[in-house]
């Protein structure tokens, strides 16, 4: 059976609004090959059918929205298992309210069971509110724990993981993160891969992203092959800083192509990466949040001062 492959997208497919060289000859590779893929990201904002239509104004059409997953799908199913009766007030907006709305999870401006966040616009006013629900009980859900996301090579937008920090430090209480590098994401997102091949899940699974605490991170807990490419967040320098390590490293998904035509696997040493390392400017301050990285019981807040 092929391998099935999980796949991340801002910096793998994409940057800002472009492909990255190689990527639309990868994607189409794996379509003629036959093997099954899906774009995991932690981005809550858009749906599936917005990915599709993105990926096709970028020189990719025709690609199914079965073929995305999403950190918002990912939060709604969340809930929906574990909670189904829930009600939720919501900072995010477009993918994470269609997703919860798809669920029927209802969104609740007066006692809410959730203070559910994600991407998009954040107003005082939202974040007072949400401050007073988890004051009275509400608890904080963050649909990923990226304090900040790349758009360009030199600039970068607030992500969930930043208002999740945000809401953590006024109240006191802990947020807990889905989506990458969470097990349940990885999870469901198996699932949706074996769906694709007729509810048997492929032998062989890649998870292929370009951040090491968040996608290689993710795969290798959850028990699956992981390449890193450089053509995103990552240098080659940086990924001998960290304890796990990625199966392989490569240039970029380009690198992929010719193995995925011919169906010879190439040996890791033969990874061009080795012969040639890309460099991007690193981003200060750490890039995720996550509740691994805090006591698992509440915090108090500090004392307020006159």
């Amino acid at each position: 059976m092929n391998a099935g492959y999980l796949i991340d997208m801002d910096g793998v497919i994409y940057r800002a609004n472009q492909l990255i060289p190689g990527a639309k000859q990868f994607v189409l590779t794996l379509v003629e090959s036959g093997s099954p893929f899906v774009f995991l990201t932690n981005n809550s904002s858009p749906t599936p059918e917005d990915l599709s239509v993105r990926l096709g104004h970028l020189g990719l059409p025709g690609l199914s929205p079965r073929h995305f997953y999403t950190s918002a799908l990912n939060t709604a199913e969340f809930l929906s298992e574990t909670h189904p009766a829930c009600t939720v007030f919501v900072i995010g907006e477009g993918g994470l309210l269609a997703a919860l709305h798809e669920r029927k999870i209802a969104s609740d401006a007066i006692q809410p069971s959730y203070v559910v966040v994600g991407e998009g616009a954040v107003s005082m006013e939202k974040l007072a509110k949400a401050h007073s629900f988890i004051e009275h009980g509400a608890r904080l859900l963050a649909t990923n724990p990226d304090n900040w996301c790349p758009v360009s090579d030199d600039g970068t937008r607030p992500g969930a993981g930043s208002t999740a920090a945000f809401l953590e430090a006024s109240t006191g209480r802990r947020a807990y993160y889905l989506g990458k590098p969470n097990g349940y994401m990885f999870h469901r997102a198996l699932r949706k891969l074996a769906d694709m091949v007729g509810g048997t899940r492929p032998e062989n699974i890649i998870v292929i992203g370009d951040t090491m605490e968040t996608d290689i991170r993710g795969a290798i807990e959850a028990g699956l092959q992981s390449y890193l490419v450089l053509s995103g967040s990552t240098t080659l320098d940086a990924v001998a800083e960290y304890v796990y390590q990625p199966t392989r490293v490569l240039n970029s998904v380009a690198d992929l192509i010719e193995e995925l035509a011919s169906g010879k696997p190439s040996s890791r040493l033969d990874s061009p990466v080795f012969q040639q390392a890309r460099s991007v400017r690193p981003h200060p301050g750490n890039r995720h949040q996550t509740d691994a990285e805090h006591p698992a019981k509440s915090r108090p807040r500090p004392p307020m001062t006159r």
